[in-house]
């Protein structure tokens, strides 16, 4: 047998084990097409990430609910571009302070009064003198309370929202932690640019604009902290004596067989009257609102959208010009569903009682001597006079007569019960020689700008007229004052007529009532301007 050897050169043998390796590797990765994101980009989405989930957390549960003094509070930090303070105190209004800049605001919503609370510190003044300390020390607990809630909200919030957007814990994480020195650093920042004196140079708004001895004014105080404490105090003692106001005043009990009329006058542009009405209509029940004149200031047609609150209180308004109104007023007025005006006499019958009106036949917004003066109010008075007694001679009576101007009321006397006025800017009650009641109210807004002029401000004032409903006779009325420009006084008497006092006797007709033929006429009884 014959063997033959073949012999590999070893150069072929290593071309083979490479091919052979060479099928074994694994193929080169494919090219990437999308690039990876870049850093700003990722820190940018971080960015939103964290603001958004500790916006979140603050929303949901970032409050604090905690007692200052008498009040029962709601704290809160909002996001901010300006940061500050906020109190509402609703329904009043809120005031804002410039106590700091950071990205984050404080809100304080009292939410309402501790009776218990209040009531001590009205039964027990002395109590008014540690109200500065408790405050404090309130106030430092409630903040200490938010600034720990405050923490663990932004915290969860940024790190749950981390989780669900990027599904990692280490990024939730890193969230989390972003927003907690976010937090940590809007803090330091309110801390360093903190100002005490702040609270002495609120912001107002709502009916608290026209209230700004809310506060007090302390600004001969110099000690920044101790002012801080002081002033605090003060707005928590203030707001304490406006919600005691507005909470013992009297709400009358609707009677069926009553008509309840609230009578206002010389308004003035004061904005926050439509409220302060508005509330007195739903607080006693109100079946027309009597608007005795000088509902503006200078009567321009600028001025006619201050007029448009009237639609919106739900009752009948009986409105007569003043000398302030103009005809433009008056034209506006008339368009309004739900207003009456009443002028040269003209009748209406309103809510069950019939009303007869006169507007000023002067127009003085620039308080300019009149050339008519007295003797134009005189005449137009006249003209009122005998429009009721035509409306007497014609079988429907006139219940109540409106003026503007007392000296023109005072022509009607014999010719109607009750007339109603304004003008004067304080209010005043009187009989008249032929047995007629003269009702002048005073200036339900505080007379306006004009409130600045003298050294103690003009209160708000305003009446509530009882009628009976069947003899249409005047019951008793209500005398509602309150304390004007930041005042935080409240007054209310109730007044009955003579007739009507125990013991009286019987009542004698009504002037304004038919009367036997025999009756004697009255003459004018001279006016007094």
């Amino acid at each position: 047998m014959v063997r033959v050897r073949y012999s590999v050169p070893k150069r072929l043998v290593s071309l083979s084990e490479r091919f052979r390796v060479s099928k074994r590797a694994p193929m080169p990765p494919a090219l990437e097409l999308t690039a990876r994101p870049r850093p700003w980009a990722r820190a940018l989405g971080l960015t939103a990430v964290v603001l958004a989930g500790a916006w979140l957390g603050l929303l949901i549960v970032g409050n604090v609910r905690a007692s200052v003094g008498p009040m029962n509070t709601t704290m809160t930090l909002r996001p901010s571009l300006t940061g500050g303070t906020k109190i509402n105190v609703s329904p009043l209004g809120a005031l804002a302070l410039d106590s700091h800049v950071a990205p984050v605001r404080l809100d304080v919503n009292v939410d309402q009064l501790d009776p218990v609370r209040s009531q001590a510190l009205v039964d027990h003044p002395e109590r008014l003198s540690g109200l500065q300390d408790e405050v404090t020390r309130d106030v430092e607990h409630g903040t200490l309370d938010l600034a720990v809630r405050s923490c663990i909200a932004v915290v969860a919030g940024a790190t749950a929202l981390g989780l669900a957007v990027y599904r990692r814990p280490g990024r939730a994480l890193t969230a989390g932690g972003l927003a907690l020195a976010l937090l940590a650093a809007s803090g330091a920042t309110a801390f360093a640019t903190w100002n005490p004196k702040s609270v002495l140079e609120p912001k107002f708004s709502g009916l608290l604009s026209s209230a700004p001895s809310v506060v007090g004014n302390a600004r001969s105080i110099v000690t920044e902290f101790d002012v801080y404490q002081k002033e605090l105090a003060r707005l928590v003692t203030n707001v304490t004596k406006l919600y005691d106001v507005t909470s013992t005043l009297p709400a009358y009990q609707p009677d069926p067989t009553t008509i309840r009329v609230l009578h206002v006058s010389d308004i003035h542009l004061n904005p926050a009257s439509w409220k302060i009405i508005a509330s007195l209509v739903a607080q006693y029940k109100v079946n027309v609102i009597v608007d005795s004149g000088d509902t503006m200031d200078h009567g321009t047609t600028a001025e006619n959208g201050f007029l448009d609150p009237i639609a919106q209180l739900g009752v009948a308004y009986v409105w007569v010009r003043g000398n302030h109104d103009s005809r433009a007023t008056q034209d506006y007025l008339e368009r309004m569903k739900n207003v009456h005006v009443l002028d040269d006499g003209r009748a209406r019958t309103v809510a069950g009682l019939r009303f007869a009106g006169m507007g000023d036949p002067q127009f003085t917004p620039d308080r300019s001597a009149a050339p008519g003066g007295d003797q134009a109010e005189q005449l137009a008075g006249d003209r009122l006079a005998s429009a009721l007694r035509d409306q007497r001679a014609a079988g429907t009576p006139v219940d109540v007569a409106i003026a503007h101007e007392p000296s023109a009321a005072r022509e009607t006397d014999g010719e109607v019960p009750i007339v109603l006025a304004g003008h004067l800017h304080h209010e005043q009650t009187e009989v008249l020689r032929y047995g007629t009641r003269l009702r002048v109210e005073g200036s339900t807004g505080g007379s306006g700008l004009r409130a600045v002029e003298g050294k103690y401000p003009d209160p708000i004032e305003a009446s509530i007229l009882y009628f009976d409903r069947d003899t249409r006779r005047l019951q008793a009325w209500d005398e509602i004052e309150l304390g004007g420009l930041g005042l935080t006084t409240a007054e209310v008497s109730r007044h009955l007529p003579e007739e009507n006092l125990p013991g009286a006797s019987p009542a004698t007709p009504s002037p304004g009532t038919p009367t036997p033929p025999t009756a004697p006429s009255r003459t004018p009884a001279p006016s007094a301007s």
